[in-house]
């Protein structure tokens, strides 16, 4: 199977079906709806000849100083084969242009050695990453 990376956001229904496929934290629709137009940048994966979107990951943050990578996923039938990495590097080759000097780039991590190719580093001890989630009724 080939693939195609496109320089776009997934619908808010892709964007919650990937996340899902993958065992990722629920997100509300609402939410989605509303924050995915306000990304930095977004990157798909795309089968090719389906038009499926297998793989997605955007950049939230101000748009100069504080940039944060974020739902970074492939969905699992498509994994182990270089997807990930071809989102990662899109969405550095964005920063790359457009981050300018001393901006600020982070994400939780939930894989161990993947980002740190991308020159990614722990932030202990000089910091600690901390979240707080607003509890659904």
């Amino acid at each position: 199977m080939t693939y195609e990376l496109r320089e776009e956001l997934p619908t808010a229904e892709r964007f919650l079906e990937l996340r899902e496929a993958a065992g990722m934290t629920t997100r509300d629709r609402e939410g989605v709806e509303r924050g995915l137009p306000n990304s930095v940048y977004g990157a798909t994966v795309v089968a090719a000849g389906t038009d499926e979107t297998v793989g997605m990951a955007r950049i939230v943050g101000d748009g100069g100083s504080v940039y944060h990578v974020c739902d970074m996923v492939v969905h699992p039938d498509h994994q182990g084969r270089g997807l990930g990495s071809r989102l990662m590097d899109a969405v550095m080759a964005y920063v790359d242009e457009h981050a300018p000097p001393n901006s600020y780039v982070n994400l939780m991590a939930d894989v161990d050695g993947f980002y740190e190719q991308w020159g990614f580093e722990a932030t202990r001890p000089a910091s600690k990453g901390m979240f707080y989630r607003v509890d659904g009724e």
